[in-house]
């Protein structure tokens, strides 16, 4: 997780979220300008805050790359492939990748090559349902395997940009009248508020320390 450069973020995917804290932030989120519009002015999340809070790299390459991958994506990046009804289109289901790291997680003498598939597969977990989820969260688009493939490649993406700009573009759908959900890092959007609104947070004794998320 460490080469991959995940492990910061490995240790906040538990944090929960403040439901209702949401809603009162999207009703202050105006799309046209991607600010919060509060009483006191407008702000919003910054690369800034990613890196400080989940301690995600914010330089590199762009998180992106072909969508149209064939069935070999499996094979080549995991080593595995998902039965027919594990998939959904181009997409798999979040329960195979569930299962298949419960399976690595209960082996007691796990091989060079299965811890590697064990972080693949987690990284790939979190970004379907941590990071950068849809509002299905039972789905994984197949398009993000070539991006874990290689874990020393994986580390040189920047992964705090593309989280940031899918909680952005879920933000805006989710700002129309008559939308119930959204997807996106919504972790990421009660951590801020709690760090930029200190009033608002619970109270913590404890030394804040890098990712400022843990606190």
């Amino acid at each position: 997780m460490e080469l991959a450069g995940f492990a910061n973020v490995a240790k906040i995917a538990s944090l929960k979220v403040d439901s209702k804290l949401i809603v009162a932030l999207l009703e202050r989120w105006r799309p046209e300008t991607h600010t919060f519009h509060l009483p006191t002015g407008e702000c919003t999340i910054t690369l800034e805050d990613v890196s400080m809070l989940f301690g995600l790299r914010i330089h590199g390459k762009a998180v992106n790359g072909p969508t149209n991958v064939t069935n070999d994506v499996y094979m080549e990046n995991l080593g595995i492939e998902p039965t027919t009804s594990d998939k959904n289109g181009a997409s798999v289901k979040i329960v195979w990748l569930e299962a298949v790291l419960t399976q690595l997680k209960n082996n007691p003498n796990p091989t060079e090559a299965e811890n590697i598939l064990h972080s693949k597969i987690y990284i790939l977990l979190l970004i379907a349902t941590f990071l950068m989820p849809d509002k299905s969260h039972n789905l994984l688009h197949s398009s993000w395997l070539p991006l874990v493939g290689d874990l020393e490649k994986c580390n040189t993406y920047s992964w705090g940009s593309a989280c940031l700009a899918t909680l952005y573009r879920h933000m805006c759908k989710a700002a129309h009248k008559g939308v119930k959900s959204i997807g996106g890092c919504v972790v990421l959007l009660t951590v801020w508020a709690f760090t930029r609104i200190p009033l608002l947070a619970p109270v913590s004794n404890e030394v804040p320390s890098h990712p400022y998320a843990l606190r």
